[in-house]
This record gives structure tokens, C-alpha cells and sequence, in this order.
């Protein structure tokens, strides 16, 4: 499946890579990349629901309506709010991708950017100023991350 890309600088949700106190390289910028809404609704459709549009309305059916999908549930808003870089330590415990692994952060059907899992992990902190419900999928894998907006997030497995 091939993606049309919207150019980082005419991304709506920019700012979130240019925040001074979350600098992000311009190599790493590079490798961002929003999909069109098109193409975000093909990978939403494929990798997420194909009758939900955010994670807060998964359905029967829907692999993240399932219990089961979800093995463990930690808290992301400390670690975001401290000094230290790092993943926190379940989600980086849980998931083991190659670093060059493409990875998509879903915000929701129409809004999905694609990027490696080395990328990710550099810069989570910028990808979660929007927290309501996205989810991190990689095409090739089948761990899952849901992240909530009360601060937790779940990691568990596509169906």
C-alpha cells in the first residue's frame, strides 16, 4: 500500500515537533511523516477498526474492544513530565522492533503519521501532546500501545 504524505511544515498539529522545550532533529523531522487523510483512513481501516474513527469508540469486533488484547497497564504521564528521555519502562520493556521498524502513531482515522520505531522512541514525548486515545501499531508486528488521557496507557497485541 503506498501513502500520500502531507509535508511536516503544512502539518496542522506542527508545532508539536518545533516545541523549544522538545527540540527535535531535522535529520529525525525528516523521518515524520503525516499521511494525507486518504491515506490515513487506508491504514486506520487496515491496522486499527473499519468501523470505529477513534480508539474511544472501538466496537464488537473491533481487535481493541477485546479484553484480552490488552496485557498490562502503566502510567506514561510521569515519565513525560520528567527530565529523562526515555520510554517508560513497560512500554519499552514490552516492545522489541528493529529501530528502522515503520511504525504508525494513529490519532485517529484522519490523522495517522508514519515514522521509525528509533524515531518514535527519541521523540514520544512530542507525539503525545495530543493524548486522547492514540494508538502505536507497526505493520509487521503485532504489539499494540493505546495511550489514555488520564496519564496510562496499555500495551497488548493486534488481533
Amino acid at each position: 500500500m503506498s501513502h500520500t504524505y502531507i509535508p511536516l511544515a503544512q502539518y496542522t498539529r506542527k508545532w508539536i515537533f518545533n516545541h523549544k522545550d522538545l527540540p527535535v532533529s531535522e535529520e529525525d523531522k525528516n523521518k515524520i511523516q503525516p499521511l494525507d487523510q486518504k491515506s490515513a483512513m487506508q491504514v486506520w481501516n487496515q491496522w486499527i477498526s473499519n468501523k470505529s474513527t477513534r480508539s474511544e469508540q472501538f466496537a464488537k469486533g473491533d481487535w481493541g474492544a477485546k479484553q484480552d488484547a490488552w496485557k498490562e497497564t502503566d502510567h506514561w504521564q510521569s515519565a513525560w513530565d520528567s527530565e529523562i528521555p526515555t520510554l517508560p519502562d513497560t512500554l519499552a520493556d514490552f516492545i522489541d522492533w528493529p529501530s528502522n521498524a515503520i511504525v504508525y502513531f494513529c490519532y485517529d482515522k484522519y490523522q495517522v503519521i508514519q515514522t521509525t520505531w528509533e524515531v518514535f522512541v527519541r521523540n514520544w514525548k512530542c507525539f503525545l501532546f495530543f493524548d486522547d486515545g492514540p494508538l502505536l501499531v507497526s505493520p509487521k508486528r503485532k504489539q499494540a500501545v493505546l495511550f489514555h488521557q488520564n496519564g496510562q496507557y496499555q500495551v497488548g497485541h493486534r488481533g
